[in-house]
């Protein structure tokens, strides 16, 4: 009896939908756009974002940066740490989707996932140890402390690389927020399964709702308004084609927008990250201090 009803169950295909605000909505417009493997067997059906999906994702996340930003960055590695163990607890699942994603071998697959899990760490490391890093006090002259310190940009665009579909994603969105910026991620166009299922894992770790926005479908139609919006302030161009990425960096000069431009290093993106994405989008607040009166005994304070 139990062989015939496993016979006769209909299998329950997975409905992948936007990431937005800490809520999974579908895209506005209603689109979706059929995702296939490398031999061209379907996938799933992923939402087509519109621009109006790209300005709820920047709403949601100017409203989850001032609380971000203001957690302290020990609380902010405590949370990038708790998302990789919750994507190690649904590594079979990023290993199937991953080898379907880009048509590779489960151990290959495999070794993605895991790099991906560590990055994770990485970053949650780096939290509290970056300001030591790129801050500091300055020696001046004159009865002053003056001491720079590191502070988030704020709204970042991220345009997640085409050909990675977790470990470049995990690259690129990681840094962003460890250092207290919010994301509005466009997910790799032709593979965007393991982003929509990355979304799943921050919305049940500690991650606040807004403080990433995952949007899928046509790279060129979503990062457009993203880069020409007046209240983002930043954009990485990593997913984005020469052509492409000069258009939205001219777009993204209307309001100064810091730029992180498309770099051939990045191809190998199992390679050690080092720093520079930490840095990319952070400004430098320097504040003088005075250390009280100074007479011919040295300085009182």
């Amino acid at each position: 009896m139990s062989d015939k009803s496993e016979q006769q169950r209909l299998g329950v295909f997975k409905t992948y939908k936007l990431y937005v605000g800490g809520k999974f909505p579908r895209s506005e417009s209603g689109r979706v756009y059929e995702v296939t493997d490398t031999k061209n067997t379907w996938l799933a059906n992923a939402p087509l974002a519109s621009r109006k999906d790209a300005r709820d994702a920047v709403v949601a996340a100017r409203k989850a940066q001032g609380g971000w930003a203001g957690a302290t960055a020990y609380n902010r590695g405590q949370v990038l740490y708790r998302v990789a163990e919750m994507l190690e607890g649904r590594r079979d699942q990023f290993v199937r989707e991953v080898a379907d994603a880009e048509g590779i071998s489960k151990p290959k697959a495999a070794a993605q996932v895991d790099a991906a899990i560590d990055r994770w760490v990485w970053y949650a490391g780096w939290t509290d140890k970056i300001a030591q890093v790129v801050g500091g006090a300055n020696p001046v002259a004159g009865p002053f402390f003056n001491l720079s310190t590191p502070e988030p940009t704020g709204v970042v665009a991220v345009l997640a690389p085409q050909e990675s579909s977790l470990l470049g994603l995990v690259s690129v969105v990681a840094p962003v927020i460890a250092t207290g910026n919010t994301a509005v991620v466009i997910a790799a166009e032709k593979s965007p399964l393991p982003a929509l299922s990355l979304g799943e894992v921050l919305a049940t770790s500690d991650v606040p709702g807004g403080v990433v926005n995952i949007l899928t479908g046509k790279t060129a139609e979503i990062a457009a308004p993203l880069a020409a919006h007046q209240d983002v302030n930043a954009i990485d161009l990593t997913g984005a084609g020469a052509d492409l990425a000069l258009d939205l960096e001219i777009a993204a000069a209307d309001n100064l927008k810091r730029v992180l431009r498309p770099q051939p290093v990045d191809t190998d993106w199992a390679a050690d990250p080092g720093t520079h994405r930490l840095t990319a989008f952070l400004e430098t607040k320097t504040v003088w201090h005075p250390t009280g009166s100074l007479g011919a005994s040295g300085s009182a304070y």
